[in-house]
Order: C-alpha cells, then sequence, then structure tokens
C-alpha cells in the first residue's frame, strides 16, 4: 500500500466548496456528512485514478475519510480534499494487489488442471500460455476414443462418438479410453517389444553367461522391464471393455483398478519384475567368505531359472492379439492360422533353448548330448542350430537328434519334450482341419448336396442320360458353391436386403430396356421379390393354352416363341421379358416358349406382380399397351386390355379437362370449350382411345415431375409376339 504523503498529491480543481472550511460547524453550509459526501464525490473520482468497481464503494470509502479529517478547525476543503484522495487512493491501491494475489492463484490452479483447457488472460499475449495450451489439448486429445472399427462397433455413430468423449472428461484426470491414440500406439510398442523379448529372452538365458553379456543388452533389459512396469500403472488407468453393461466402456478408476487387480495384474506384475537382477544385486554386494565358489554356482543357476519368469508376458501378447483382431477388419481364419504357426514357431525355439539349458545348469555331465557332441566351447549360434534340431526332431517324432539320449536327465527332457511335440502337433492337425472346412464352407456344402444327389439318382436307378443332365444343371446352376439365399435375405434388415437385389439384378436392369425406361422405384419394387431360375436347352418355360402364374425377364440365354402350329415365331434373348400377356387378361397362354440354350431367368410370380401394378398405375397402362400391341402383331386381341386401356385414358381425359378449365382457359372460353367437349360422339372418343393405344414410353423422364417422353406407332412390327 502507498506511503505518500497526502500533501505531495497534485492539488485539486477549485470548487466552491472545497474552498469552504470543512469542519463540523461548517458541514451546515453544506447540510450534513452525507451532503458532504454527494458533492466530493464526483470531484474525487475525477482527480484521483480508483480501481473499485462500484460507486457504492468510493462513497463508503469518502464518508469514512470526511468523518475522520473533517472536525480538525482550521482545515479547508482543499486540505480536507487531499487527506480524503489520499485515503481512497490507498483502499485502491490494496483492492489492486488482492486482486493481483487472487489473479495468480487462479492461474495457479488453471496451470496444474488437467481436466479442461484454461482460457489466456486478456491482458497477457505471451506465447507461454499457448504453447502450454496446444499441449494439454494434443494430450487430451490422444487419450480419447477415436473414429475406428471398434469405436462404431461399440457406439454405432459418430454422435454417440462424442457422447463417449463428453464421458472420459467427466471421468477423471489421466483416464485413458481403450479406444484412443496413445492406446492404440502405446499397445504397438508392447507388441514389438513382447516378441524381441519371447526371442531373445530363451537365447540370453541358456546360451550366455552373465559376465559375457554386452552393455547393450543390459540396457535393453533394464529397458523392457522399466517399460513393462509402466504398462502395468497404465493398465490401472485405462478403461476395460464390458458389453454386459449399458455403457460397455468402463472408465471409472475404482472398476478399473479393481478389474485388473482380480485379472492379470498378478502375471503382469511378477513378470516385469527383474527378480534375476535382484537377486545378483543382494548377493554380489556380500563378500562374507561364506559364499564359496560352488554356492556362487548355484547362485547364478537360480537367477537363471528366476529370469524365466519374463516369459510369462506370452500372456500380454495374446492379449494384444485378440484386441487388435477387432480394431482392424482382418478375417478371423487369417488371424487364426498367424497364430497358429507363431506359437509352434515359439514353442519350438523355447524348446531348443531349454534343450541346452538343463545340461548348462548341470555344467555339461559327459553324458550329455552337449558334451557327446563336443559342444561346450562352440560358437553360441552352432550351439542353438543343434539345440533347436533335437527340439524339432522330438516335437515332429522323427528322431532323438544325433544320438539317443545317454543320460537320464536327457532321457526325461526327451520325453518331456515329445510329449509337448505330439500335443501340439494334434493341436495343429486340428485346428487346421477346422480352418479348411470354416474357410471354403459353400464349396464343402455344394459336394455334400451333390454327393446327396448321387446317391439318390442310383436308389432310384435313374438312366445315365438324366443322371448326367441332373448333373450338368447343378454345375450351371450352382457353380461349385451353394448358399440359401432365402435364409440370408429373410436375416437382414429390409433396406440392405433391397441393395443386394439392386446389386445382384444390375446386369439385368441394364439390359432390359424396360426397367432402363421404367420409375427407378419401380424397379426396385420388382427387383426384390425376383427369383433366380436356371434352366437347360430344350426346356419349355410355356406352353400354350395353360393359365399363367409368373412372368420372365432372361438375364443370359435364347428361347423361342413358338405358335400353335409349331413355327418359330421370333427368338428373344438378354434382356428380353415375355409372360405377361396372361398375367394382364387372367386368360390362358396365346404361345409357347423354348429354351434354345442355358438360360439365367428371373420370374416374377403373377401375386406379386399384380402388387406392384398396384402400386404404380402407369406401368400397368404401359405394358397393358405393350401386351396389346403383341396381340395385334398376331392378329388377336384383348377385350379385357382394350377396356382397361379405354377406362384410363377417359379418366386421364377428364382430368386434363377440369385441369384446364381451372387453370389454363379464360373466364369467357371455358364455357364453350367444356360444351364442345361434351358434342363429341362418343364414336370420336373410341377412335381416339384406339389411337392412344399406340403410344410406348420410351424413356426416362429428365427430371422427376417431366411427363416420359412417347411415341406413335402406325404399326405393331417392332413388337414381339404375345406369350
Amino acid at each position: 500500500m502507498s506511503s505518500r504523503d497526502p500533501r505531495s498529491l497534485p492539488p485539486l480543481r477549485s470548487n466552491k466548496v472545497m474552498q469552504e472550511p470543512l469542519t463540523r460547524g461548517s458541514s451546515e453550509s453544506i447540510g450534513s456528512d452525507e451532503m458532504a459526501v454527494q458533492h466530493l464525490l464526483p470531484a474525487i473520482e475525477e482527480q484521483v485514478p480508483l480501481t473499485s468497481d462500484t460507486h457504492e464503494a468510493n462513497h463508503v470509502i469518502l464518508k469514512s475519510s470526511i468523518k475522520q479529517n473533517g472536525p480538525k478547525s482550521g482545515s479547508t476543503g482543499e486540505n480536507a480534499m487531499g487527506h480524503v484522495a489520499f485515503d481512497i487512493e490507498n483502499m485502491a491501491e490494496g483492492n489492486r494487489e488482492e486482486t493481483s494475489k487472487e489473479n495468480s492463484k487462479e492461474s495457479i490452479k488453471a496451470s496444474l488442471s488437467l481436466l479442461g483447457i484454461p482460457q489466456p488472460r486478456k491482458e497477457s499475449d505471451g506465447l507461454s500460455g499457448l504453447k502450454n495450451t496446444f499441449i494439454r489439448r494434443q494430450l487430451w486429445q490422444m487419450l480419447e476414443p477415436t473414429d475406428n472399427r471398434l469405436s462404431m462397433k461399440l457406439f454405432g455413430s459418430r454422435k454417440g462418438l462424442q457422447m463417449e468423449k463428453k464421458r472420459l472428461k467427466a471421468a477423471g484426470i489421466l483416464i485413458i479410453h481403450p479406444c484412443s491414440t496413445f492406446k492404440f500406439y502405446w499397445d504397438l510398442v508392447m507388441v514389438l517389444l513382447l516378441i524381441a523379448n519371447l526371442v531373445t529372452l530363451p537365447v540370453i538365458i541358456a546360451f550366455f553367461y552373465q559376465e559375457k553379456l554386452s552393455k547393450t543388452w543390459s540396457v535393453f533389459n533394464c529397458s523392457s522391464d522399466t517399460l513393462f512396469i509402466l504398462d502395468v500403472i497404465i493398465n490401472l488407468r485405462t478403461g476395460y471393455m464390458d458389453l454386459n453393461t449399458a455403457e460397455q466402456v468402463i472408465l471409472e478408476p475404482k472398476k478399473i483398478a479393481l478389474h485388473y487387480l482380480k485379472s492379470w495384474f498378478a502375471v503382469d506384475f511378477v513378470s516385469s519384475i527383474p527378480m534375476d537382477c535382484i537377486f545378483l544385486g543382494v548377493d554380489g554386494g556380500n563378500e562374507n567368505k561364506l559364499y564359496e565358489v560352488s554356492k556362487a554356482f548355484r547362485i547364478f543357476r537360480l537367477a537363471k531359472l528366476l529370469s524365466l519368469v519374463r516369459l510369462l508376458r506370452l500372456s500380454r501378447l495374446m492379449r494384444f492379439v485378440r484386441q487388435w483382431e477387432q480394431v482392424f477388419n482382418v478375417a478371423g481364419a487369417v488371424i487364426r492360422i498367424v497364430n497358429l504357426i507363431g506359437i509352434m514357431l515359439l514353442i519350438s525355439h523355447w524348446n531348443g533353448c531349454l534343450q541346452f539349458l538343463v545340461p548348462m545348469l548341470q555344467h555339461f555331465p559327459q553324458d550329455s548330448w552337449v558334451s557327446i557332441n563336443d559342444l561346450e566351447n562352440a560358437h553360441w549360434w552352432e550351439q542353438y542350430t543343434w539345440a533347436l534340431f533335437k527340439a524339432m526332431s522330438h516335437m515332429l517324432c522323427i528322431g532323438y537328434g544325433r544320438f539317443p539320449p545317454q543320460s537320464l536327465t536327457d532321457l526325461w527332457l526327451t520325453m518331456v519334450s515329445m510329449i509337448c511335440g505330439a500335443s501340439c502337433f494334434a493341436l495343429f492337425i486340428g485346428h487346421a482341419t477346422n480352418l479348411i472346412q470354416s474357410m471354403d464352407s459353400s464349396s464343402r456344402q455344394y459336394r455334400e448336396k451333390l454327393k446327396q444327389v448321387e446317391e439318390y439318382m442310383a436308389y432310384r436307378k435313374l438312366p445315365s442320360e438324366m443322371r448326367e443332365r441332373i448333373t450338368d444343371y447343378y454345375d450351371y446352376r450352382y457353380h461349385g458353391k451353394m448358399f440359401n439365399e432365402d435364409v440370408i435375405f429373410s436375416e437382414v434388415s429390409a433396406k440392405l436386403k433391397q441393395d443386394v437385389a439392386n446389386y445382384n439384378c444390375r446386369e439385368l436392369v441394364a439390359s432390359v430396356p424396360f426397367f432402363q425406361n421404367a420409375d427407378p422405384n419401380f424397379v426396385s419394387r420388382v427387383v426384390v421379390l425376383l427369383k433366380f431360375e436356371v434352366f437347360q436347352p430344350g426346356d419349355f418355360l410355356i406352353r400354350e393354352g395353360t393359365y399363367g402364374d409368373r412372368m420372365f425377364f432372361i438375364q443370359q440365354g435364347v428361347v423361342d416363341i413358338i405358335t400353335s402350329d409349331g413355327q418359330v415365331a421370333t427368338t428373344l434373348s438378354d434382356g428380353s421379358y415375355f409372360g405377361e400377356i396372361c398375367l394382364l387378361t387372367e386368360e390362358r397362354r396365346v404361345a409357347s416358349v423354348r429354351t434354345d440354350t442355358y438360360c439365367s431367368l428371373y420370374s416374377l410370380g403373377v401375386n406379386n406382380f399384380h402388387q406392384v401394378l398396384r402400386e404404380f398405375p402407369a406401368m400397368r397402362k404401359t405394358m397393358q399397351t405393350i401386351a396389346l400391341r403383341r396381340l395385334n402383331k398376331i392378329g388377336r386381341t384383348s377385350k379385357v386390355l382394350v377396356a382397361a386401356l379405354r377406362h384410363h385414358n377417359t379418366t386421364s381425359q377428364n382430368s386434363a379437362v377440369s385441369s384446364s378449365l381451372l387453370f389454363s382457359l379464360p373466364p369467357e372460353s371455358s364455357s364453350s370449350a367444356f360444351s364442345e367437349h361434351n358434342r363429341r360422339s362418343e364414336d370420336d372418343m373410341e377412335d381416339e382411345s384406339n389411337e392412344r393405344v399406340l403410344q410406348v414410353t420410351e424413356g426416362p423422364s429428365q427430371t422427376p415431375t417431366q411427363t416420359p417422353i412417347t411415341r406413335y406407332y402406325s404399326s405393331p412390327d417392332n413388337f414381339p409376339p404375345p406369350v
């Protein structure tokens, strides 16, 4: 707080109130202390820079100062004003110091907070705050769940992912999400480190003495142990997935720690402790003479055995592999094959190291396989190669290596190795068989089905020609793979079923002009109801005089239209359709259809046919028009089709006239046009109706509301004959 003398303050501007003595007696000229405050406060606030937030605070300070300085006799208003201004400025400086302390406390709290990003102070434009904010934001983004396949599977959508990020922020400090970027890269580092440890540790334990190890290995060993201990700490702060709960990812710190302690904490913690280094360090520091050479060898052997505890890290590798199966879109069969091959190679590697470790711990007896092969002082790579050869000979049950076991230790070690190899071999055969069957289940079902068909043909004693036709049909129809599409379509959603049907029928839609010029909604509705069928050459699809129950669309193949006299009227190929006339007229077939080659067709049942046409009346008119043209080509007609088209045209004319009367024609011409329309004879109406029958939709509309383009045909020669 300032200690300046009030006399050093700059003199205030002359004021009538200030020139009067400020005493209790003189206060009558002003009225009262309250009136003095009201007179003096504006002048002081103009001269003294104040930091108080409100006018009321200055009011209280001024009133207190007047009471203290006013009774002094002989003091003028200017003199008193100096003391009063001095008091107010000291109070303002105190407020500024308190505010500065509070801001300092708040900035310290904000810098220690990890839950949010503090906003930089307006009066500070330094780079340090922005730098801390950027680092904090990047760190937080690494802990949040990312947009990957596993996140979409758990949360359903990006909106659900955003909700999960908010839930993570509310969970607490340094909670790591299992779907975060940090967790992904950390697991990647741990997988590479685990593979390196699981391969190098057995070699170091079996083939190297402690004094032969280089500094590089010591640094790698210490770094690995440090990272594995750090991994235990990270797992205590990483959420876990529980698909049996509504949240699916548990982020509460207590639940996370309790779950990890109950599951893999013990194995991870024990495998992370460098017990061999600790043991050697404790015993190496004791220089008591009681530790003789034999005792030193026993300590060394015990340290070697304690190093084997690190091999428990294999459990972490298996957990990481299972987690990555969910993150990456990798087929389960491929992952299982890679896992099986990797485990077999790893077990062979460990077994080879074990074959050399046991004689080494016994200090290479004379009857051991190492001494017999004179490998005690050989290079470690030569020792490892012979040990691996001996182990794989046992595991594959093809021998005992170069020499059979001579000592009791080698005998037991060989038996353990053979049992382990036989178990792995049986496991490998079982997994391989299961994988082969699961990878080609459709072909296996086809072969089983074809075997049943062959047994049926033999049981029924069918002739050879018929058996050959049946076999050819299955070969052309299923192409070596068999699926139950009806069951598959019944299990998926309607939208997905629609998309699959559109994709399967894309070639048909592209080749049929009727579909190309039709309403896309009509095409999508039809393709879902189509049924795929295959026919052999010479099969009659339709016979003249029968009632129709379906129509056909040709995807691939050639069919002949045969009239009643046995003549081929025309030939239809890819993109054509037939059989719709009797469905429209509900009459008998007027021609026969016979396949000329193998044909792949799609059929539409009569019930589905009428259901679709009820939903799309315009397409019904188009099909009726084409059907009537086909009948006219062979000199026939259908009263049902003519009546239906006449009714449709009459309805369309009435609708068009009403629309033109209401919106197009002027008021004075409306009545005359309507009267002229009513005076038209019935014969004219019939002639116009017959003329409109010749209209056939030719192309799709350019816009959703544009009328389709039509063409008038003077003769029906361009239409195929009816069926």
